[in-house]
């Protein structure tokens, strides 16, 4: 378990910044999840904020959760 928790909170942490690079700086549209969805035109840098909450958060439990 601990080790599902860590992956999703790489994950959620890279497509966060990737998010956020688009964002602020424009770059282009490549392989984020965030801008693909459609749902969350207009609300890009919330979502990928709450991304990396989410990241900080699995990193935060899988540190204390007990090897398998």
């Amino acid at each position: 378990m601990k080790r599902i928790a860590e992956v999703l909170g790489f994950l959620a942490l890279v497509q966060g910044l990737i998010g956020l690079s688009h964002a602020l700086f424009g770059w282009p549209r490549g392989w984020g999840l965030v801008q693909r969805l459609a749902v969350l035109d207009g609300y890009e840098v919330y979502a990928s904020g709450g991304l990396l909450v989410l990241a900080c958060a699995l990193f935060a439990a899988a540190d204390r959760l007990r090897p398998c």
